[in-house]
C-alpha cells in the first residue's frame, strides 16, 4: 500500500520504487518524494555513493517533516540508511498523515475523524453501508464502490452490486479507480476478504486518495452548505412574518369585533337585563382581554425580534402589510381602551338609575293603591240627592259630614301631588313602563278634578238647603272634626311605617334609625289624642240614649267609627316593630358593606404601591450594569417569576370587587386606588418586564452575533446611562452625538461633521422618531465588525455548485441541497435567459440578489 501511495506521486517526477526500504536508502527519492508532495524545493542533495552522504540526505528529509510540525519518534537518519523495514515503514506513515490526511478536517474534527466523518456523509444515501471504522467497515468492498459511485455515478452500477460477494466488489472499485481516477491499486482485495481486521493505516491512506480525488466535489459540498444556511435563515425569517401577519390580522379582527360591543350604551329596561350587561363586562376583563394583552405585547417582542434577525443575516428590514404595524396595532389598541373607558362606570350608573325606577314604581303604585282605595265610592256618595227628603238635623248633619270630607279631600291633596310628582320624576328617568304609569297618573289626577266639582257642587246644594234646617249635635262634628286628621294621621303612619326604603351607608341607615325613633317617641300624645276621641264618641252616645236623639247611635258627620280607629291604632302599633327590624337588618347590610370597603382597601393599597415598585425596580435593571447581559436576564426573569407568582392576590381583590359590585356599594373612602387602577397597571408590570426582557434577549442576540466583549457592551451601557440624564432609556440626538464623541467617535462641527452626524442619525432613527434607544446604538457601534453573508457570497457557492456556469439545473440544486432547500430555491427561481441558457436553466443570479433585498423574489 505505501509502495502504491509513493509511485502515484513519483509518477509526477518521473520516476518509480520496487522496494521501499532500499529505494529510500540513499535518501535521493525520498527528497524527491517530499518535493513532489509538498510543492516545495528541499535543500540540494549530495551526489556520492559513501554512507556520509546518504545519512546527510536522509537527515534533510527528516529535518524538512519536522519543520511542518511533524514529531518524529525515535526515527533516525542511520536507521533509514541501514533497511531498518519498521523505521522506513514508520517514516512513511508519517509521512502520508502529515501530506495525505492531517488537512483534511471537517467541521472542526481530527484528521482522522474529519476523513471518517466524510465518508460517512458520502455514503448516507447507500442503505447497505455503514461505515464506522478504517477496518472491518470497508471488507464487503460497497464503501469503496459507494465513494465512486457518488461522485462518478456513470462508472459504476451499484445496484448491480451484491453484499455478500466482497472480492467483486473490492476489484471492481479498485480497477475503476486506477482507471478512472488515478488512484493506483494500494490495497488486495483478497488480503481484505480473508483478514478480519484489515490494517487501518492502509485503508486510511487509500482512502484519503478519494479525499484528494474528489476535493472538487468537496468544494461543491461547501458551496451547498453555505446557501442551505442562508436559505434556512431566509425560511425561518418567512415563516416568522407569515406569523407576525396573522397575529396581528387576528387581533386587529378581535380589536373590530369588540370596539362596537363597548361602545354600545343603549340601556336595559331591567335590572337583571343591566346585571348581566356588567357580569359580561367582568368576564371580558378578567378572562378574553388578558389573552389579548398577551398576544399585542408578544407581537411586538415578535417584530422586535424579526428586526434583530433581519438585521444580523444583513437583510433588508420587514414592513408589514398595509394596516398591520406595530404603530397600527398600539393605535387600535388605543381605540379599545378609549371605548372601555367608561364603559363600567356607564353599566352601574345604569344599575343606580334602574335601581332607583324600581324603587319609584313601587313607590308609585303603593300611593296610587291608598288613594284609589280611598276614593273607592266617593263620586257615588257625592252625587247622591239624600239631602232633598232629609230632616233639618240630618241636613245640618249632611253638611258638617260633607265639610268633614272637604277636609279629608285636602288631607288627600298632598298624596294626589306626590303621585303627580313620582310619575313625573320616573318620565324624566326614562322609565321603561312610563306609558301605564302616566295612564295611571292621568287617570287618578282626572278623578281628582272630578272629586273636586262633585264636592263643591254638593256643597251648594246643601248649602241652599241649610236654611231649612238648623240643629247639629256639636259632639258628633267634634268628633268628626277630631277623627278625621287623626284618621289620616295614622293612615300615614302605616304608609310610611310600609314606605319601602334604599341607602347606601351607615349614615344614611342611621338617619332613618333616628327619625323612625322620633316617630315612635309621638306615639304616646297619638294614643291620648286617640282616647280623647273616643271619649267624644262616648259622650254623644251618651247624649243620644240620654234625649233619644233619632240617630241610632251613629255619627252623621263622618264614616270613621271608633272601631276602625281602633283597628287602625292596632296596625300601626304591629307595624312599629316590622319597621324596627328592617331597620336593623339594613343597619347590619351597610355594616358588612364597610367591612367589604376595608378588606378591598387594605388590599388595594398594598397591591398598587408594589405593582408602581415593580414597575421601578425593572427600570432600574434595565440601565444599571451589575454583572453581565445574561446576569441581567437571569435577574429579570426572576422578577418576572415573582411577578407571576402575585397573581392570586389580583384575582383575590378581584373576587371582592365583585362582591363590592354585587353588593351595589359605588364609592370606597379607604383607598384611593380602584379596581381599573390595579388593573391597568398589572397590565402595564406584565407588559413592561417581558418588553425589557426581550430587550436584554436582543442585546445578547446583538452581542454574540456581532462578537462585542461583555466589557465593550459594559462600556457601551456606561456611555449611555450616563447621557440618558432623564432615565428614558433613549438619548436625543445632541446626547446621542456627545455619547459618540466620548467613546472616540470623531464627528466634527464643521459641515462634514454635521453631515457625517445626519448620516448616522439616518442609521440609528430610520423612521426620524428624534431619540435613539439603546439597541439602535450598539446596533451602529458593532455593524462595522459584523461578519455576515453577502449576496455576492452566496452567488459565488452558487456557482460553484453550477460547475462555474452562469445558470443552474434543477438536478443540481436536488443533488447538492437538502430536499426542502432545494425545492424553496427551484419554486422562487426565474428562468435563465442569458445566450448560454439550455431548457430547465434556472436564474440563480437574481435569487441571490433578491434573498438581501436588492429585488424582489
Amino acid at each position: 500500500t505505501f509502495t502504491a501511495w509513493c509511485n502515484s506521486h513519483l509518477r509526477k517526477a518521473g520516476t518509480q520504487i520496487e522496494n521501499i526500504e532500499e529505494d529510500f536508502r540513499d535518501g535521493l527519492k525520498l527528497m524527491l518524494l517530499l518535493e513532489v508532495i509538498s510543492g516545495e524545493r528541499l535543500a540540494k542533495p549530495e551526489r556520492g555513493k559513501m554512507r556520509v552522504h546518504k545519512i546527510s540526505n536522509v537527515n534533510k528529509a527528516l529535518d524538512f517533516i519536522a519543520s511542518k510540525g511533524v514529531k518524529l519518534v525515535s526515527i533516525g537518519a542511520e536507521e533509514i540508511v541501514d533497511g531498518n523495514v519498521k523505521m522506513t515503514l514508520g517514516m512513511i506513515w508519517t509521512i502520508i498523515l502529515r501530506f495525505a490526511i492531517q488537512d483534511i478536517s471537517v467541521e472542526e474534527t481530527s484528521a482522522k475523524e474529519g476523513l471518517l466523518l466524510w465518508c460517512q456523509r458520502k455514503t448516507a444515501p447507500y442503505k447497505n453501508v455503514n461505515i464506522q471504522n478504517f477496518h472491518i467497515s470497508w471488507k464487503d468492498g460497497l464503501g469503496f464502490c459507494a465513494l465512486i459511485h457518488r461522485h462518478r455515478p456513470e462508472l459504476i452500477d451499484y445496484g448491480k452490486l451484491r453484499k455478500d460477494d466482497p472480492l467483486t466488489n473490492l476489484n471492481t472499485a479498485f480497477d475503476v479507480a486506477e482507471k478512472y481516477l488515478d488512484i493506483p491499486k494500494m490495497l488486495d482485495a483478497e488480503d481484505i476478504v480473508g483478514t478480519a481486521r484489515p490494517d487501518e493505516k492502509a485503508i486510511m491512506t487509500y482512502v484519503s486518495s478519494f479525499y484528494h480525488a474528489f476535493s472538487g466535489a468537496q468544494k461543491a459540498e461547501t458551496a451547498a452548505n453555505r446557501i442551505c444556511k442562508v436559505l434556512a435563515v431566509n425560511q425561518e425569517n418567512e415563516q416568522l412574518m407569515e406569523d407576525y401577519e396573522k397575529l396581528a390580522s387576528d387581533l386587529l379582527e378581535w380589536i373590530r369585533r369588540t370596539i362596537p360591543w363597548l361602545e354600545n350604551r343603549a340601556p336595559e329596561n331591567t335590572m337583571q337585563a343591566m346585571q348581566q350587561k356588567l357580569e359580561d363586562f367582568r368576564d371580558y376583563r378578567r378572562l378574553h382581554k388578558p389573552p389579548k394583552v398577551q398576544e399585542k405585547c408578544q407581537l411586538e417582542i415578535n417584530f422586535n425580534t424579526l428586526q434583530t434577525k433581519l438585521r444580523l443575516s444583513n437583510r433588508p428590514a420587514f414592513m408589514p402589510s398595509e394596516g398591520k404595524m406595530v404603530s397600527d396595532i398600539n393605535s387600535a389598541w388605543g381605540g379599545l381602551e378609549q371605548a372601555e373607558k367608561g364603559y363600567e362606570e356607564w353599566l352601574l350608573n345604569e344599575i343606580r338609575r334602574l335601581e332607583r325606577l324600581d324603587h319609584l314604581a313601587e313607590k308609585f303604585r303603593q300611593k296610587a293603591s291608598i288613594h284609589e282605595s280611598w276614593t273607592d265610592g266617593k263620586e257615588a256618595m257625592l252625587q247622591q240627592k239624600d239631602y232633598e227628603t232629609a230632616t233639618l238635623s240630618e241636613i245640618k248633619a249632611l253638611l258638617k259630614k260633607h265639610e268633614a270630607f272637604e277636609s279629608d279631600l285636602a288631607a288627600h291633596q298632598d298624596r294626589v301631588e306626590q303621585i303627580a310628582a313620582i310619575a313625573q320624576e320616573l318620565n324624566e328617568l326614562d322609565y321603561y313602563d312610563s306609558p301605564s304609569v302616566n295612564a295611571r297618573c292621568q287617570k287618578i289626577c282626572d278623578q281628582w278634578d272630578n272629586l273636586g266639582a262633585l264636592t263643591q257642587k254638593r256643597r251648594e246644594a246643601l248649602e241652599r238647603t241649610e236654611k231649612l234646617l238648623e240643629t247639629i249635635d256639636q259632639l258628633y262634628l267634634e268628633y268628626a272634626k277630631r277623627a278625621a286628621p287623626f284618621n289620616n294621621w295614622m293612615e300615614g303612619a302605616m304608609e310610611d311605617l310600609q314606605d319601602t326604603f334604599i341607602v347606601h351607608t351607615i349614615e344614611e341607615i342611621q338617619g332613618l334609625t333616628t327619625a323612625h325613633e322620633q316617630f315612635k317617641a309621638t306615639l304616646p300624645d297619638a294614643d291620648k289624642e286617640r282616647q280623647a276621641i273616643l271619649g267624644i264618641h262616648n259622650e254623644v252616645s251618651k247624649i243620644v240614649q240620654t234625649y233619644h236623639v233619632n240617630m241610632a247611635g251613629t255619627n252623621p258627620y263622618t264614616t270613621i267609627t271608633p272601631h276602625e280607629i281602633n283597628g287602625k291604632w292596632e296596625h300601626v302599633r304591629q307595624l312599629v316593630p316590622r319597621r324596627d327590624q328592617a331597620l336593623m337588618e339594613e343597619h347590619a347590610r351597610q355594616q358588612q358593606n364597610e367591612r367589604l370597603r376595608k378588606q378591598f382597601g387594605a388590599q388595594a393599597n398594598v397591591i398598587g404601591p408594589w405593582i408602581q415598585t415593580k414597575m421601578e425596580e425593572i427600570g432600574r435593571i434595565s440601565i444599571e450594569m451589575h454583572g453581565t447581559l445574561e446576569d441581567q436576564l437571569n435577574h429579570l426573569r426572576q422578577y418576572e417569576k415573582s411577578i407571576v407568582n402575585y397573581k392570586p392576590k389580583i384575582d383575590q381583590l378581584e373576587g371582592d370587587h365583585q362582591l363590592i359590585q354585587e353588593a351595589l356599594i359605588f364609592d370606597n373612602k379607604h383607598t384611593n386606588y380602584t379596581m381599573e387602577h390595579i388593573r391597568v397597571g398589572w397590565e402595564q408590570l406584565l407588559t413592561t418586564i417581558a418588553r425589557t426582557i426581550n430587550e436584554v434577549e436582543n442585546q445578547i442576540l446583538t452581542r454574540d452575533a456581532k462578537g462585542i466583549s461583555q466589557e465593550q457592551m459594559n462600556e457601551f451601557r456606561a456611555s449611555f446611562n450616563h447621557f440618558d440624564r432623564d432615565h428614558s432609556g433613549t438619548l436625543g440626538p445632541e446626547e446621542f452625538k456627545a455619547c459618540l464623541i466620548s467613546l472616540g467617535y470623531d464627528i466634527g462641527n464643521d459641515a462634514q461633521g454635521e453631515a457625517e452626524f445626519a448620516r448616522i442619525m439616518s442609521i440609528v432613527d430610520p423612521n426620524r422618531l428624534g431619540v435613539v434607544t439603546f439597541q439602535a446604538f450598539i446596533d451602529f457601534m458593532s455593524r462595522e465588525t459584523a461578519d455576515t453573508d453577502t449576496a455576492d457570497q452566496v452567488m459565488a457557492s452558487f456557482k460553484i455548485l453550477a460547475g462555474d456556469k452562469n445558470y443552474i439545473t434543477v438536478d443540481e440544486l436536488r443533488r447538492e441541497l437538502p430536499p426542502d432547500q432545494a425545492e424553496y430555491c427551484i419554486a422562487r427561481m426565474a428562468p435563465y435567459n442569458g445566450r448560454d441558457a439550455v431548457p430547465g436553466a434556472l436564474d440563480y443570479m437574481s435569487f441571490s440578489t433578491a434573498l438581501y433585498g436588492e429585488s424582489d423574489l
